[in-house]
């Protein structure tokens, strides 16, 4: 059985998540299980992952994430308004 790598939060994630009272295991599922992805088009190596919450009126939680062979380092989350799956 693998360990999930851990994810790490940057000082601009926690302040978005506690200004924004975003529950962590809504970052950890649409990390680790996101229902689509692209990269970032402004940070090379970036990646945002989206993901539905239905505890939240099925709004869309962005992450953006830069992971590495040790971790996952979550750069930033809120949730976005027009954000849409691919077609």
């Amino acid at each position: 059985m693998t360990v999930p790598k851990p994810l790490v939060l940057t000082q601009h994630a926690r302040d978005a998540v506690e200004e924004r009272e975003i529950d962590h295991g809504w970052i950890e599922r649409a990390v680790r299980a996101p229902e689509w992805r692209h990269p970032d088009p402004h940070r090379a190596g970036v990646e945002r992952r989206f993901r539905a919450i239905p505890e939240f009126g099925d709004r869309v939680l962005r992450v953006a994430c830069f992971e590495t062979p040790f971790e996952i380092r979550i750069l930033t989350v809120f949730f976005d308004r027009r954000a849409r799956p691919p077609s």
